[in-house]
């Protein structure tokens, strides 16, 4: 008798896109640059060129993440929802868990920050990442093993949207 293959789903880690230094505000209430909306804009434009589709969109409820979040997610025609675990200490834990909550061969998007998603990636799969502003890594997860899939800067992200030019 043959084994079933392992049933897998794809985390897709987007960074927010580049946002206002502190200078005062408060972390929680940074909001994006004009070029972390491109960033986030021409993030959602590439998933949609690409014909990635998400069972899932959670954010991380700081402004910048929900901004990011809303800008990418307009293109594919859905919403994240905030999730607070995403704001700050969003681990392999939590993101096994999100996994568990979609069906066999989803994939569930979740827009927030560093370290916490290079982390996430280094657990899941070994890789140590460098996860730019406006970056994506996408993780298949089998189990509670993961192969990193997808590493994309946000000029390669652009590229993929059809715009040759780096988003800023």
């Amino acid at each position: 008798m043959l084994a079933s293959p392992p049933v897998s789903r794809e985390l897709w880690l987007l960074r927010h896109g580049e946002a206002e230094p502190g200078n005062g505000i408060p972390d929680a209430e940074r909001a994006l640059t004009a070029r972390g909306d491109r960033q986030s804009t021409l993030a959602g434009q590439a998933f949609a060129a690409m014909g990635i589709e998400f069972a899932l969109a959670l954010t991380s409820p700081r402004v910048r993440a929900v901004a990011t979040a809303r800008l990418a997610c307009a293109p594919l025609g859905i919403d994240a929802a905030e999730h607070q675990p995403l704001s700050g200490g969003f681990d392999r834990d939590e993101a096994l868990a999100l996994l568990e909550a979609v069906p066999a061969d989803a994939r569930v998007l979740v827009v927030g920050h560093e370290p916490d998603f290079s982390q996430v990636v280094h657990d899941l799969t070994g890789a140590r990442i460098d996860l730019k502003k406006g970056g994506v890594a996408a993780v298949k997860v089998s189990g509670n093993q993961g192969e990193l899939r997808v590493l994309m800067t946000p000029r390669e992200l652009a590229q993929a949207a059809g715009q040759p030019r780096n988003p800023g």
